[in-house]
């Protein structure tokens, strides 16, 4: 090697450790992470009781990550919150996802799915045994109307039972109730409410204790092999800029999920705590034990009829080709749907 040639060489290094050096700088030592209430994220309440984020952070090199955990009751705040830069990664619904991916031109992309467990429509009408015996009369509580997950189950039902032109024919029936206020109202025998489209654990307090109730149809009937509820997400400005962190993320949210798989009860024990649920333990176990409730899968599903519906209906413009185009490549390791 010549002399200049090896001051070429020095030169480039010194350019590849300075733009090294800059890289770094631009991760941040301090960032923001969502969760929700209930059993879908009980994964999230793990992973910040464990400090499992922090955890593989350190084994990747980032021994003083910082992470702060807020609470959000819905997924519409934390999407405000994540497009004005108050937050850096989500753990919400597939349809959040999908929204903000179009809306953002890609700008919005899933890190690793946290559950898939079944979301159900409830009734205590005795006059009800299917979905086509809704009358227009007869109100169906959904978290939110037109966009939560459940509201675009009954659109992607209804056009399955009336036709392609027909989503709609469901949406003057839903009423929008958070999961707590709807369950309060089927307990409740002169309210006008008498059907929710409830997630765990109110589906199962429901049909135990609401007089006449019974299952009309879940998330798992509407779409076969059933969809995601729950996904970690974030903008891919984040993700470019602190790509160990994302990685954290993603092994912290596997090491979750092994751990709700390999010892339940600790698991459970742990988010109890993390997340001030009175629900008993032996109560908790018991819901987990029920079809479907353990199904903390973090493979994206369904979630590409979902995109095919919401671009049928207008409400995100462009339909991806795959469900790899809202997803990082983090997950790409999964055989996803």
């Amino acid at each position: 090697m010549t002399l200049r040639s090896t001051g070429l060489f020095v030169g480039v290094a010194a350019f590849a450790a300075l733009i090294a050096g800059a890289a770094n700088a631009q991760q941040k030592a301090e960032i923001s992470i969502t969760r929700q209430p209930g059993i879908f994220y009980m994964p999230t309440h793990i992973m910040e009781k464990e400090k499992l984020v922090e955890k593989q952070a350190e084994k990747l090199g980032l021994p003083n990550l910082k992470v702060n955990w807020v609470a959000f009751s819905g997924g519409g705040a934390a999407t405000d919150a994540l497009l004005s830069g108050g937050v850096d990664v989500l753990n919400t619904g597939v349809g959040n996802l999908l929204l903000l991916w179009d809306r953002t031109r890609g700008g919005v992309k899933g890190i690793i799915g946290t559950s898939a467990q079944p979301v159900t429509l409830i009734t205590r009408d005795p006059k009800i045994k299917t979905l086509k015996d809704f009358g227009p009369a007869d109100k169906i509580a959904v978290p939110t109307v037109r966009v939560s997950t459940q509201a675009i189950l009954l659109q992607i039902a209804a056009a399955k039972l009336y036709g392609s032109d027909q989503w709609a024919k469901l949406d003057a029936n839903t009423v929008q109730l958070g999961h707590s206020d709807a369950a309060a109202a089927m307990a409740n025998p002169t309210h006008e409410v008498k059907s929710h489209f409830a997630a765990p654990p109110f589906t199962f307090y429901e049909m135990k204790t609401v007089q006449g109730a019974r299952m009309i149809a879940d998330s798992d009937d509407i779409i076969p092999g059933g969809i995601s509820q729950a996904q970690l997400f974030t903008t891919t400005k984040f993700a470019d800029a602190n790509p160990k962190a994302v990685q954290a993320i993603k092994a912290a949210a596997l090491e979750a999920i092994e751990m709700l798989t390999k010892d339940t009860e600790k698991a459970v024990s742990i988010y109890r705590e993390a997340s001030g649920d009175k629900t008993s333990l032996a109560d908790l176990l018991d819901i987990l034990k029920q079809p479907g409730m353990m199904n903390f899968d973090p493979t994206p599903h369904g979630t590409m009829v979902f995109a095919a519906h919401l671009h049928k209906i207008g409400t995100i413009k462009t339909m991806p080709s795959s469900w790899k185009d809202y997803y990082l490549p983090t997950a790409y390791d999964r055989n996803g749907s």
